[in-house]
């Protein structure tokens, strides 16, 4: 029996589940996490971790938010107790509760008195660990907390801590793990100081750990503050922004240069502008996220139906009929076009028994497979029309029963295809699957990001792409990094006045992503020989000074 499920023979009441949804990372979130989330009723959470667990949760979930202004709160309660009320209210009225929380419960200041809340009324709960900061953030900044000689480890919460706990951590040679806001570390270190660590002590300080916006700073115990003045991350009105700090022989800057794995990803804090919808750049994103990016997806293209279907009604008819020998998938689109045709005649993949099928890139062979049909010819060189007419054989009367291909496209189609599958002694029925058509203006304030330089690549996928993103929201600015697929892509963007840093070996999305984080390391490397700071493309713009340092 599921932990969230009642026993039987006690009365209907709901569960609440106290979840930890880790430092901020979200590919930190347990299984166990995620499953608790897919079943829950009501999601209660921190808003620094509500976006981190929604995306896990079933559609149509409560997401109530305490009020700050909620009248029914005493003087003295705060947004904790309030989030507690509606833990309560919820769970009384026999719902499943996920109770989210940044971090680990156990270490949760207000977690604990929720818990015996709902012991006290009755309400069976369950705790869900989670990656705690103090753990999970000096993992991410490359600083081990312990070494082969059993190195003691103490985690203090300045923001609480007594006289007394500094005491006993500054007289131990051991590594503490400070809890602590930005604006309050050199204060951290004075305490420590003063309880007998010595000033040269090394020191590493992490903001916004696990995240894509983590910045490390390395330095002693006498020399942080200097430190992040120099840096002009203090003063700052963000000074309040929560910091792991790690003190002790093992954040020692040789060590931590060999194991930063995070920050030194080749594409780590990029900002990379996918001109694609969200489905058609899902695993692209993904693959940019591996190298460290921040990948933002702008559709340039939106797809329509086409303004007359009879034709594209006809052939779906005519492939269960038994008119086609093969029908040739040239785009993710084209997939959905004729699996939205099969759904809306009650028909599946089993249609396709006795039909040869041809895809072209490994994405709209993926989609073919998602619809349950195994194409029979991929192009085994190029990825495109031209590397599928090389492989495609030629008709031949006697082993061909039928000669007509069924050819579902975009209303914008090139005519290689048709034309080299008539020359191989082909009928094609070429018919608009669906329509092309130059999708909306991104938000304001991603055309001013473009515009002004505000991200640090922008991926081109084809010509297309090109033409409608400097239609819809403007020329990137001369800054970013532009990334093309090919040569023809290429030539379109330098005809739009924009200067082509990096193309794919192959016409290939996923070639282009690795493409671009060879460029990334690259960079990244002559930086660090030069002794330069490893900086991103953004901040070269005029006026980014000051956003350099934020992390």
């Amino acid at each position: 029996m599921s932990p969230t499920s009642n026993l039987p023979g006690l009365p209907a009441h709901g569960h609440v589940t106290f979840l930890g949804a880790g430092p901020g990372d979200p590919g930190l979130l347990t299984l166990r996490a995620v499953e608790a989330l897919a079943r829950a009723d009501v999601l209660i959470a921190e808003p620094d971790v509500l976006d981190v667990v929604r995306v896990h949760a079933r559609g149509g979930v409560d997401t109530p938010q305490p009020a700050a202004d909620d009248t029914s709160m005493t003087a003295d309660a705060t947004p904790f107790r309030a989030a507690a009320n509606l833990v309560m209210e919820a769970a009384r009225g026999g719902r499943r509760v996920v109770r989210a929380v940044s971090g680990d419960p156990g270490l949760d200041t207000y977690a604990a008195e929720e818990m015996l809340a709902c012991a006290a009324a009755g309400i069976p709960f369950e705790v869900v660990p989670g990656i705690a900061a103090a753990v999970g953030v000096p993992a991410y900044a490359g600083v081990p907390l312990r070494d082969a000689q059993g190195t003691d480890v103490r985690f203090v919460d300045a923001r609480t801590a007594s006289d007394r706990c500094w005491s006993e951590v500054g007289v131990s040679d051991g590594t503490v793990v400070v809890t602590t806001a930005l604006d309050s570390v050199a204060a951290a270190a004075g305490e420590l100081v003063a309880a007998g660590r010595k000033p040269d002590t090394p020191m590493t300080v992490t903001v916004a750990g696990t995240t894509t916006r983590q910045r490390t700073w390395t330095a002693t115990l006498g020399t942080i503050a200097q430190v992040l003045k120099q840096a002009k991350v203090l003063p700052s009105p963000d000074g309040g922004r929560p910091v792991i700090a790690v003190v002790g022989e093992c954040s020692a800057p040789a060590q931590r240069d060999q194991l930063s794995w995070f920050e030194s990803k080749p594409l780590f804090g990029w900002r990379v502008l996918v001109p694609r919808t969200k489905e058609q750049a899902a695993s692209l994103s993904d693959q940019l996220r591996s190298y460290g990016a921040v990948p933002h997806e702008v559709p340039t293209i939106a797809v329509e139906p086409p303004r007359t279907p009879q034709q594209m009604e006809r052939a779906v008819k005519g492939l269960v009929t038994g008119r086609y020998e093969w029908i040739a998938f040239t785009s993710v689109n084209a997939v959905k076009a004729v699996r939205e045709k099969f759904e809306e005649y009650g028909l599946d993949a089993r249609a396709f028994a006795g039909i040869k099928v041809a895809a072209v890139g490994e994405q709209t062979a993926a989609a073919l497979v998602a619809f349950g049909v195994k194409p029979d010819l991929v192009p085994s060189g190029e990825q495109s029309a031209a590397g599928l007419l090389e492989d495609w054989p030629p008709y031949d009367p006697v082993f061909d029963p039928i000669d007509r291909v069924f050819l579902p496209r975009a209303d914008i189609a090139t005519e290689t295809l048709v034309a080299g599958l008539i020359d191989l002694g082909w009928e094609v029925d070429d018919v608009t699957a669906y329509r092309t058509v130059r999708a909306s203006p991104p938000p304001a304030d991603t055309r001013e990001a473009i515009k002004g330089g505000g991200f640090d690549a922008v991926l081109f996928t084809s010509s297309s792409t090109v033409r409608n993103l400097v239609g819809i929201a403007g020329k990137p600015h001369n800054v970013t990094v532009i990334a093309c697929i090919g040569p023809a892509t290429a030539k379109t963007a330098e005809e739009h006045g924009l200067r082509v840093d990096v193309m794919a070996p192959e016409p290939s999305v996923h070639k282009l992503a690795e493409a671009l984080a060879e460029f990334g390391a690259a960079r990244r490397a002559a930086a660090i020989e030069a002794g330069d700071p490893v900086t991103r493309p953004s901040e070269r713009r005029p006026g980014s000074r000051r956003r350099r340092t934020a992390p």
